[in-house]
């Protein structure tokens, strides 16, 4: 339904069905070039070689013209680089923050621990202030946040779902504040709209260790690059998918192709050394699935 834009020809018809048929058949497992390994054959209009700097190499492509268009709301809202883990979301944020103009402003959190997860006021000396600031969980903003005015951010929790404020709600800084920053809202049902976001305690859903941390921090994250789970419910023309490893969970592979309105808007940069060829990626189905669901 995404694909279809109203009076279309019979090249542009057959040309969507195909992408259509294509992503369907990575949606339920259907396509492989190699079913051991669970390993398809990109087209060579989507796949694009890589090269010594291939981080550079996928920002060129999906964000041309940075410096002349950062600011362009349509420009930024219709594009975006997506990549399995947070580790690299960072590093590519990062590279792009520092392309943008202007000296930013660097925003670091205050943690604690919440004193109903532990049992005596000795877990603080367990766990000092410097302990805490190292921490990264999922969701979690890191200590240190560096942002600048003209920049795409993601929120990551819910505030006021009817001024449009809703995890994954994307907006474009406008005034960095000293503990919060306005921003214009560039999707979901209030575009347009210029709302403040503070700072709020955040905790982690999951987490290995015997407390419960409350991080005080914006709950944003720069958004030029995120994770193909954080990608769900958007829909962009433009999608780079970068592969330093491949996908590891049922599904992924179809979340990024299902993201983009067209198939020229596709494109995929596989660095993976463990494949061998750079044309193959993994797609992660688990069959069972389905048949649960058909049951």
């Amino acid at each position: 339904m995404r694909l279809y834009n109203g009076s279309l020809t019979g090249f542009e018809a057959a040309k969507i069905a195909s992408f259509d048929k294509w992503m369907l058949q990575i949606g339920d497992g259907s396509l492989y070039d190699d079913i051991d390994r669970q390993l398809i054959k990109l087209p060579s209009d989507i796949a694009i070689n890589s090269s010594q700097d291939p981080m550079k190499s996928i920002i060129k492509v999906i964000y041309p013209s940075l410096l002349q268009k950062y600011n362009d709301p349509t420009y930024l809202t219709e594009r975006a680089i997506l990549t399995p883990k947070n580790e690299m979301v960072y590093e590519l944020n990062e590279m792009i923050m520092n392309i943008i103009p202007g000296e930013g402003r660097a925003y670091f959190s205050s943690d604690s621990i919440c004193k109903a997860s532990v049992k005596t006021n000795d877990e603080d000396l367990l766990y000092p202030a410097e302990f805490l600031h190292g921490l990264k969980f999922n969701g979690i903003p890191n200590l240190e946040m560096r942002l600048k005015e003209g920049a795409p951010v993601m929120l990551l929790r819910n505030l006021n779902q009817t001024e449009g404020l809703c995890n994954g709600t994307r907006l474009i800084i406008r005034h960095l504040g000293k503990w919060s920053i306005r921003g214009n809202i560039i999707s979901g049902t209030n575009i347009g709209e210029n709302v403040t976001i503070p700072r709020i305690i955040m905790s982690p859903n999951e987490s290995r260790w015997p407390f419960k941390l409350n991080r005080r921090q914006l709950p944003l994250a720069p958004c030029f690059a995120m994770t193909i789970n954080k990608s769900q419910g958007q829909s962009l023309k433009h999608v780079g998918l970068y592969l330093p490893k491949q996908v590891f969970t049922h599904g992924q592979l179809y979340v990024v192709v299902s993201r983009v309105t067209t198939r020229e808007g596709l494109i995929i940069l596989n660095d993976d050394d463990e494949v061998g060829d750079p044309t193959l990626i993994k797609n992660i189905v688990y069959k069972e699935v389905f048949q649960n669901t058909h049951s």
